[in-house]
């Protein structure tokens, strides 16, 4: 999954010690036809948490991909 942009919103307060945020991309590449994804749906007011399902759909063959976000330290590496 190739990253392309991020999800920006509103300014939130995040002191609570349960708010761990998480990057949350805009666009990923589809899997399957190498489409452009869009993010479905909008950000938390708490804004997003590891365990968190997003969801995006393919412009070109509208595919549907639900992603569990990763803890931010899982020790995966971000790129492909």
């Amino acid at each position: 999954m190739r990253i392309e942009g991020t999800v920006s919103g509103p300014s939130i307060d995040r002191t609570s010690a349960y708010s761990r945020d998480v990057e949350v991309p805009q666009h990923i590449v589809c899997v399957d036809c190498g489409g452009r994804c869009h993010l479905g749906g909008y950000e938390p007011e708490e804004g997003w948490q590891p365990g968190d399902v997003v969801f995006y759909r393919c412009e070109d063959c509208l595919d549907r991909w639900d992603i569990v976000l990763p803890d931010a330290d899982d020790g995966r590496p971000d790129g492909p």
